[in-house]
């Protein structure tokens, strides 16, 4: 297969390419002085821009129509045919794009990210509102490099989650909303959890500890990843042997960084669990944003939120931080970390809650691609609907619409579903898991992991992007996305945590 070796060799640059611009972006987040923040854009378009020449030039597309003939007999889940059939799909779609539109929004994305972390904590929605403009300006421009869609932000929403439209995320929106309100309103009518617990003073050495204790025993490799602080937590993927995480942490909060810490976990044991022979192609990246997201919210929710886990955990945390949590006992300190109330931060936000702060900001993110809202109305539109949606004021920008790091490094549409979808996904992945494995949720009181992880890296994290979306799901599960084991998790958790019949 003489085209095929070529081919590959091909992508393998390609992408050390685009792997040297993560590594820049991923130090710019955590280690580079504020000062690099020019010569870093510049650099990452470049790298960018070099990467997507490359991948969209004539000899790709002829190596890949002659691959396509070396595999054709070869079964459709082999390596072989599973790498021309995923790499063809994405140059049809990447050859769309100008490799001066890609440098360009590669640079503002590094730009408008420095001037986001100065605007955050100073409450100035004013200094990046160009940078705002100009993104969205990006994004259409993006968009209209595919004509013939049915809305403006169905190209952006199929780069992350292929196969979704917004009129498809509406629809699981619409019927999504309609079931958990009634669960929101049922709880908030009950006494609140006392969370004051987690609000105690802890150093950040000791949460960071216990953090990566409770990781190592998930499967994460510390040969092959690490952990440092950032802004807005996050994962990146270097190669099969270089997979990094990033958490924050509150001084006044004892579990904010663990929780951070968990969330990322969960997309980097993805990428450490993909077959190191995709390493270097297309295949070598999860399935899709909803995907990923499905294996954050598992382990920081399902696993890192159970009861079962905190049986075995909460005395080493004990032992971690007994000044805080000396004299509290299991069960209000579980209470604690699953309270629900309606709150201001998404990545605060509770199970129940948290897809009411995505859908306000997917339907804001249709309204600014659609030119309904204009960027500079967006914070007081942000208020209006957030107080409509979520039942609480906005004191601040900085705490509403400058809260999310996404719409400052990178485009705007197509994100943020991927958060709800994943939510949805992780209940329907851990049920089956726990179908083929009952005894999973005792292991899990015990602090085993390894039958859980075992069978989410058979399943799901070997096969990279081998699989659409919806192929991987039915793969696994045997169904199509599913929201009713998702209902069936939060009001078998819920309801009996605060007494609901």
């Amino acid at each position: 297969m003489v085209a095929l070796r070529a081919l590959k060799q091909r992508l393998t640059e390609i992408d050390d390419l685009s792997r040297a611009a993560s590594v820049l972006r991923w130090d710019q987040t955590t280690y580079m002085p504020p000062a690099g923040a020019g010569a870093r854009a510049r650099q990452i378009a470049t790298l960018s821009g070099l990467a997507h020449e490359r991948f969209i030039d004539a000899e790709t597309g002829r190596l890949l129509d002659a691959a396509a003939r070396e595999t054709a007999s070869l079964p459709f889940e082999s390596d072989e045919a599973s790498l021309v059939r995923v790499t063809r799909h994405r140059w049809d779609r990447d050859v769309r794009l100008p490799t001066a539109l890609v440098a360009e929004t590669e640079e503002h994305a590094a730009v408008s990210y420095q001037a986001w972390t100065v605007a955050r904590p100073a409450d100035d929605f004013e200094s990046v509102r160009p940078h705002l403009e100009k993104t969205l300006e990006l994004s259409r421009r993006t968009a209209e490099c595919y004509p013939g869609y049915d809305h403006i932000a169905d190209p952006l929403i199929d780069f992350y989650d292929h196969g979704m439209k917004a009129a498809s995320v509406r629809e699981l929106f619409h019927g999504l909303r309609r079931r958990i309100e009634p669960l929101v309103e049922a709880i908030a009518s009950r006494p609140q959890a006392d969370a004051s617990c987690l609000k105690r003073r802890a150093p950040l050495e000791t949460q960071l500890a216990f953090g990566l204790e409770v990781i190592r025993t998930f499967g994460f490799d510390f040969d092959r990843g690490r952990q440092d602080l950032t802004r807005h937590p996050f994962m990146t993927r270097f190669a099969h042997g270089d997979v990094r995480i990033t958490t924050r942490w509150r001084e006044d909060d004892l579990t904010d960084s663990l929780f951070s810490t968990l969330h990322e976990c969960g997309h980097a044991l993805y990428e450490m669990g993909i077959d190191p022979r995709l390493d270097g192609t297309p295949l070598a990246t999860g399935a899709s944003a909803g995907i990923h997201e499905s294996q954050s919210r598992l382990w920081e929710n399902l696993v890192g939120r159970s009861r079962g886990f905190w049986e075995h955990f909460y005395p080493r945390l004990q032992a971690a931080m007994p000044a805080q949590l000396g004299g509290v006992q299991l069960d209000p300190f579980h209470r604690a970390i699953n309270r629900v109330e309606r709150s201001l931060i998404r990545t605060d936000a509770d199970e129940v809650t948290y897809n009411l702060h995505v859908m306000l900001r997917f339907d804001l993110e249709l309204d600014l691609l659609e030119g309904r809202v204009a960027v500079r109305d967006l914070p007081r539109v942000w208020r209006d609907r957030f107080e409509q949606s979520i039942g609480l004021p906005v004191p601040s920008d900085r705490d509403g619409v400058l809260q999310d790091v996404h719409w400052y490094h990178g485009l705007i549409g197509g994100v943020f579903q991927g958060y709800t979808l994943g939510s949805i996904l992780s209940a329907q992945f851990f049920a089956t898991a726990v179908k083929a494995h009952p005894g999973i949720p005792d292991e899990i009181r015990r602090g085993a992991f390894g039958t859980l992880h075992g069978w989410l890296r058979e399943n799901v994290y070997r096969h990279g992007s081998k699989f659409t979306p919806d192929e991987l799901v039915r793969r696994v599960t045997g169904s199509d996305l599913s929201v009713d084991p998702y209902m069936a998790y939060l009001e078998g958790k819920y309801r009996p945590l605060y007494g609901l019949g």
